[in-house]
């Protein structure tokens, strides 16, 4: 029962054919029939749990995120690894390949990948029974259609991740930013290689902890998952031993005397 990938490919025709699509899909949505949730949070990639103070995603709200595949995968991971279903609306060149590198199910993932400009009804079409729900807006909305969706989220209690642009930018009464940064890939040297991955630093905040937290990661892992890297020492933390030098000091402790220097210029 519901929608995978067989079923919703794309919303790509264009003209009116896009009005079509929307109504089939929202036929398929009612009848997957899901039932508001009762979990106050969606789970998160252990490798995660640190950013956020609940350590989890809260249902029934939006968060702006980077608008990195990598981080938005690692995202779904561990909600579809649940159990749950998962939907991505308007990111055309997100790959499946790399969704189930990530560990997504398949079976239970909806792309949308260009719905153009019905990117919002798409998006709130899928809110009424998708637990999570990964969009890339097509434009910028108006606070009306922003407080309408807001509230279909509270109702059916969806998580809606919002990636940012600089023509969207941060998504209107989030709940946080979690924003990718750093990142530096793997495997490729100077015009050669494969890539293998990435490590990058995340960083999440909210609005009830305005204090940011971060934790640098490799997407993905050796594993597949999201593997939480070793946080390095800053300088500062770094203490040593003082080390003496032969050669500095005579044997007696007396320093030791050098021809002068000329300088030259």
């Amino acid at each position: 029962m519901g929608i995978g990938l067989d079923a919703v490919t794309a919303l790509s025709p264009a003209g009116d054919s896009r009005a079509g699509e929307v109504l089939r899909l929202r036929r398929e949505i009612s009848r997957m029939q899901r039932r508001r949730s009762e979990h106050p949070l969606l789970p998160l990639d252990p490798a995660f749990s640190s950013l956020l103070p609940e350590e989890g995603l809260q249902t029934g709200t939006a968060y702006t995120v980077s608008p990195s595949p990598s981080l938005v995968l690692a995202l779904l991971a561990a909600a579809s690894s649940k159990g749950l279903w998962c939907a991505v609306v308007g990111m055309p060149t997100l790959g499946v390949e790399a969704a189930a590198a990530f560990g997504i199910e398949l079976a239970r993932l909806i792309l949308v990948p260009e719905p153009g400009d019905r990117w919002l009804a798409a998006t709130s079409a899928l809110a009424e029974v998708v637990p999570l729900i990964a969009v890339q807006p097509g434009s910028r909305a108006r606070d009306a259609d922003v407080s309408r969706l807001s509230a279909r989220l509270r109702d059916r209690g969806s998580t809606l991740l919002v990636t940012e642009s600089t023509t969207t930018g941060a998504w209107p009464q989030s709940e946080g930013a979690i924003r990718l940064h750093d990142q530096h890939w793997l495997g490729i040297g100077e015009g050669w290689g494969l890539i293998e991955g990435s490590t990058a630093t995340v960083t999440a905040r909210t609005r009830h902890s305005p204090l940011s937290s971060s934790v640098r990661v490799r997407l993905p892992g050796t594993h597949g998952a999201v593997e939480e890297l070793p946080t390095e020492k800053s300088v500062g933390e770094i203490t040593t031993e003082p080390t003496t030098l032969h050669g500095l000091r005579g044997g007696a402790g007396t320093p030791l005397e050098y021809p002068r220097l000329a300088v030259a210029g």
